[in-house]
């Protein structure tokens, strides 16, 4: 596995909705996925959200959504993985890149079979752990080893940033570093 490359990732968000973020164990989880999405939106790395059914379980919270940028896209979804709505890999597949970002709600459910079909896919997935949540503790954690053994790659918000920036020579390095002081 390679360092992620800005210029050949993009970050995948699955379902931080107002009813799921209320129901998990990480209460801050929504902060954490807010700053990768507007560090994201800084370096200009595409983001691509689910929202499972927001009808019954609301849209990305606002903390999240705040970030979103013009290249942002968000889509519904009923499957488990994201992959299996229809046009959703291909989707992917357009923006040319083979690294992807992944976090959400729930670890053990959505993120860890979308990650596994990702790398299935022929994609190098990093899991941003303190990204991910579940209802209980025991399921976050057993989903991450599940990825892990899978061939996903855990890392967590700091690592993932500094990783994209490499230096502080980096063009956007206050900008970014100003997302986690």
């Amino acid at each position: 596995m390679n360092f992620i490359d800005e210029n050949n990732c993009l970050v995948l968000v699955i379902d931080v909705q107002e009813r799921l973020v209320a129901s998990v164990f990480d209460g801050n989880i929504a902060e954490r996925v807010a700053k990768l999405v507007k560090g994201a939106e800084i370096l200009g790395v595409p983001t691509v959200v689910s929202e499972q059914y927001p009808k019954g379980l609301g849209n990305t919270v606002k903390a999240v959504s705040e970030n979103f940028g013009e290249n942002t896209f968000v889509t519904e979804k009923t499957s488990f993985s994201f992959l299996r709505e229809g046009g959703i890999l291909d989707k992917i597949k357009s923006y040319g890149k083979k690294q992807v970002i992944i976090c959400g709600i729930e670890t053990h459910i959505c993120v860890y079979q979308t990650a596994v079909e990702l790398i299935n896919a022929g994609f190098e997935v990093t899991v941003m752990t303190d990204g991910c949540s579940s209802r209980r503790e025991f399921e976050h954690n057993t989903g991450l080893r599940l990825m892990e053994k899978a061939g996903a790659r855990l890392a967590s918000l700091e690592v993932i940033l500094f990783e994209l920036l490499r230096g502080a020579k980096h063009p956007k390095f206050k900008d970014v570093q100003a997302l986690i002081k």
